[in-house]
């Protein structure tokens, strides 16, 4: 049988890594998860609340991501495809409409949405691959026991009181988390290794690059209808432009260097499904994390210019501390750096000098947006002038 029977991509043809549209239009469902997830970390800004919405948070990204892999394989433009991405749509609409209740009346809704993504997505990729190479379907076998097992812990979750739910879907997030790390190993089918992921590096970074894009236009988004609905007074035009350059310094962040350095680091690499596995899988949910936690600070800085509990010092300070970890560490992976970029390193220490200001009540929390703002400008600022820097002259 012909390859292209098995549903794949084609490699190594002009614009063959490109994103399509229709992957495109799958996204737009992650734009409502996004947004729900940031209202619902809003409406419960307490620790439990951090916890929970975190954890919703790494279900929606571990969808979006596997989902990502699985359309750098296959051929999105083919019917089979196109429908499996319908499908997924409908899925994941009904697990980002569950989001505001998952912990509370539509935690088995939220389960079951889940679970039958990430169960049937790699079944599908089995059947579109029956006819390629052992070791292409030895490996969605082995994604799919990960799976099942993974989806027993979330469904009796999602069936148990809600008092219970944290602990058994933290143990189901662990188990899909340490998926790709142990190679998906089954007794019996061995593990994968990281060559059989043999990933089109142009198309899985400008599939993350996309997500980034999601989240900080969710982050306008939110700014510009909270900034609608208020008086336009002195100090709500100083929260409005510290969200907008915020975001702004965000996108630059990610966008003026790291973006296509990952790029070119992973395109060019031998061993590309280790790139993708750790640069891309695990490290930018850390930077999507911290988009959608400086969204919250963001909101809390414009509309609650008075919260000064704990958990939402803590969204003020962290959004934009996990966001310049998220990079730190996605530009040391993606580069012969021997440590993270040094602007990074002091970005975060100067956020972590104002943790005694913001719990000590000393600033109001639009300050606190202010003065975060101003970190993360410098920290674009000084990567910029740094990486533009012409290398100095060594002596004949």
């Amino acid at each position: 049988m012909e390859l292209k029977a098995t549903l794949l991509r084609t490699r190594g043809q002009q614009d063959s890594g490109k994103v399509s549209m229709i992957e495109l239009f799958f996204d737009l469902v992650f734009v409502f998860a996004v947004t729900q997830l940031s209202h619902t970390l809003l409406e419960h800004l307490h620790g439990v609340g951090w916890l929970q919405t975190g954890l919703l948070l790494m279900a929606v990204w571990w969808v979006w991501i596997f989902t990502s892999w699985i359309t750098n394989w296959l051929d999105p433009e083919r019917m089979p495809v196109r429908i499996c991405l319908f499908v997924l749509m409908l899925g994941g609409l009904l697990m980002s409409s569950s989001i505001p209740e998952a912990f509370a009346a539509h935690g088995l809704g939220f389960a079951g949405a889940y679970v039958a993504m990430q169960v049937g997505r790699p079944l599908f990729a089995l059947w579109a691959v029956r006819s390629d190479t052992l070791a292409r379907r030895r490996n969605f076998q082995r994604i799919t026991v990960w799976a099942v097992l993974s989806g027993a812990f979330w469904l009796i979750g999602g069936a148990r009181p809600a008092e219970e739910r944290l602990a058994w879907w933290g143990g189901a997030l662990l188990i899909d988390l340490a998926g790709p790390w142990l190679m998906f190993a089954v007794p019996g089918l061995g593990r994968s290794s990281t060559t059989d992921w043999d990933v089109d590096g142009n198309h899985i970074s400008e599939r993350c690059g996309l997500f980034v894009i999601i989240a900080l236009g969710e982050s306008l988004l939110v700014t510009g209808a909270n900034f609608s609905a208020m008086e336009w007074n002195a100090s709500n035009w100083l929260g409005f432009l510290s969200a907008l350059l915020g975001s702004i310094a965000m996108w630059w962040l990610y966008f003026d260097q790291g973006a296509e350095m990952g790029h070119v680091r992973i395109a060019q690499s031998k061993d590309p499904g280790r790139i993708a596995r750790r640069a891309y899988t695990y490290i930018h949910m850390l930077i999507v994390a911290g988009v959608i936690v400086s969204a919250v600070a963001d909101e809390l800085s414009m509309m609650h210019p008075d919260e000064t509990s704990f958990a939402g010092i803590s969204a003020l300070l962290g959004g934009p501390a996990l966001y310049l970890v998220g990079n730190a560490l996605f530009k040391w992976v993606s580069s012969d750096r021997r440590m993270p970029p040094l602007s990074h390193i002091l970005g975060l220490l100067l956020i972590i000098g104002l943790i005694p200001l913001s719990y000590g009540r000393i600033y109001s929390p639009v300050t606190i947006a202010c003065m975060t703002t101003v970190v993360l400008i410098l920290v674009a600022a000084g990567e910029h002038i740094a990486l533009r820097r012409p290398p100095p002259e060594l002596d004949p």
